[in-house]
């Protein structure tokens, strides 16, 4: 069920500034960006998995209410790349820095600010777009080190709001809504608001098929595995299951690619990289 849009009618909020723009969610693997994502929007659009880089695709995600519309983009988790997959998933990642309003800087509350995070708050410092400091998995911890996260990351960058969240319990998920509120600019909808995300149908369908792999078969097939599809049939009324509310048959054929990750080709053909 998707997320239910605040509704209140009064005379003071009509008389609210309309709010829009770009937010980008960057991190490290795992930081919980893509949980946030389907947090925010009250349903499923971006896969999720406890395996590093899930994300491959940058894509965006629209929410609205009566005042604000915010084009949320999901990126790859920055880390230290080993193939020319993981060298493409990372310019993306830090290419969606760039050109956007609002930079929302995940890090995990259970997990010690380290190095990877220091890099990309390096990276943060170089643009001029306004910082919100998004402090996730606040649930597994006290409110005590919640705190020391954000000492340790002030220490490095700094933001211009801070916010604590628990993406996956959906705790505070309306506080992010609204500090992000607070730092985005006037402006107008830049999508329908029936639009929830600009990826195609064939993309989402094979990041679902992606997920579902990823979360099965565990050392069977490997984390290098990629999906596409090659061609959708329609039936009247018919869909992939819970993303388009009706059973459907599913045909599936596996190929082996050797070393596809180090192909710039094939990870192009794959739909990952950069300005994907």
């Amino acid at each position: 069920m998707a997320r239910q849009k605040s509704n209140d009618g009064n005379a003071s909020q009509e008389r609210e500034p309309f709010k829009s723009g770009f937010v980008t969610l960057v991190g490290r693997p795992n930081a919980g960006k893509s949980t946030l994502l389907n947090a925010v929007m009250g349903e499923k659009i971006a896969i999720t998995s406890n395996t590093p880089q899930t994300t491959r695709h940058r894509f965006r995600a629209v929410y609205n209410d009566e005042t604000m519309q915010m084009i949320m983009v999901d990126t790859p988790g920055i880390h230290k790349p080993h193939d020319p997959l993981g060298e493409e998933l990372n310019k993306s990642a830090i290419q969606g820095i760039h050109d956007v309003d609002v930079i929302a800087f995940l890090v995990d509350a259970s997990k010690p600010i380290g190095k990877g995070d220091a890099f990309i708050l390096k990276e943060l410092e170089q643009v001029k777009e306004r910082k919100l400091l998004v402090v996730n998995k606040a649930d597994l911890v006290s409110q005590h080190e919640v705190e020391l996260q954000v000492t340790r990351a002030e220490r490095l960058a700094k933001f211009d709001g801070v916010i604590a969240i628990s993406a996956l319990k959906d705790f505070n998920v309306e506080g992010f809504i609204n500090a992000v509120r607070e730092l985005l600019p006037e402006g107008p909808r830049w999508f329908p608001e029936d639009m929830d995300t600009d990826q195609p149908t064939e993309v989402i369908v094979a990041e679902f098929i992606r997920e579902k792999i990823l979360r099965t078969t565990y050392d069977e097939v490997p984390h290098a595995v990629g999906v596409m599809v090659d061609e959708m049939e329609y039936v009247e009324g018919k869909d992939l299951e819970h993303f388009l509310g009706a059973n459907c048959f599913l045909s599936l054929k596996v190929k082996v690619k050797k070393n596809w990750r180090k192909d710039a080709a094939q990870i192009r053909r794959f739909g990952y990289g950069d300005g994907i």
